[in-house]
This record gives C-alpha cells, sequence and structure tokens, in this order.
C-alpha cells in the first residue's frame, strides 16, 4: 500500500473510451483513485454508484474520480454505459497499476484464500502526492466515507 505523503507511481493506461491516461496527464487537480476487484460485479457496482451518485460533492470540492481494475477496456465501457458513470474507469488488463499501488495481494472469500485486487482508494493533491489512503472500503458507504474524511 501507498503511504501518505508519497510520490505515487507512474502509469499509462486506457479508460473506457480508448483514450490514454497517466499520472501526469491526471495532476493540476486533485484524484479519488478507488481500486475495485472487477467490474459489473454487485459489490463494484454498489461502490461505483456510491461515487456517481456523490459525483457533486466531489466536483464541488475539486476532486475528480478514477476507477482501476484489471478488466479490459471493453468491459470498462460496458460497465461505465450500464451504470451511467461520469468519471474514468481504466483498465490495468496486466495488473501492473494495480500491483504497483498496493492493490493486489491475499483475499478470503466464503473461506476460500486467493490473490486478487483489494479494495484500496487513494487521494492524491495536484501534484500526485499521497494525500489520504482508504485502505478498508466498505462498498455501500465510501463515497460518503471519503467525503467525510475532507
Amino acid at each position: 500500500m501507498l503511504e501518505i505523503g508519497q510520490k505515487a507511481p507512474s502509469f499509462s493506461l486506457m479508460d473506457q473510451h480508448g483514450e490514454e491516461v497517466t499520472l501526469d496527464s491526471l495532476q493540476g487537480t486533485k484524484t479519488l483513485i478507488w481500486f475495485y476487484p472487477k467490474a459489473s460485479t454487485p459489490g463494484c457496482t454498489a461502490e461505483g454508484c456510491g461515487l456517481q451518485a456523490e459525483k457533486p460533492a466531489f466536483d464541488s470540492q475539486g476532486i475528480q474520480i478514477v476507477g482501476v481494475s484489471m478488466d479490459s477496456v471493453k468491459r470498462q465501457s460496458n460497465f461505465a454505459t450500464k451504470q451511467g458513470f461520469e468519471y474514468r474507469l481504466l483498465a490495468d488488463p496486466e495488473g501492473e497499476m494495480v500491483k504497483e499501488y498496493g492493490a493486489w495481494g491475499r483475499k478470503k472469500f466464503m473461506g476460500r484464500e486467493y490473490d486478487g485486487i483489494l479494495r484500496i482508494s487513494y487521494l492524491l493533491d495536484e501534484n500526485g502526492i499521497v494525500e489520504q489512503v482508504y485502505g478498508k472500503v466498505k462498498t455501500k458507504s465510501h463515497a460518503a466515507d471519503v467525503l467525510a474524511s475532507l
């Protein structure tokens, strides 16, 4: 997991529109980067919809929202379109950004242990420095929890 005060690692990924997004292209605005296991699954949908519902509050605080998973550009596009997301979803099929940002690790589900994407979010400042770390994400209240911490 990244730490507060740390410079976020550089990346270059495609969003749901097939447009390249880099850390440098996000700078100049605060950014909430949320990592999620799989597009269109119940928990990820709840978390994403919560962020969309609170998007005006994030906008008023000058914070852009960016989601990241190991799904393809097409799957991200379908997810964003179906849910009406007005923010970027980045496709990281190789998991490079996921791993560099410490969002990959051991998980437990229904008594089974496996490696996968951890629900972690980072608030980056205008210069790409980690301002807040959200390591204990609750899918249904994540957006409100982030806003309450500001």
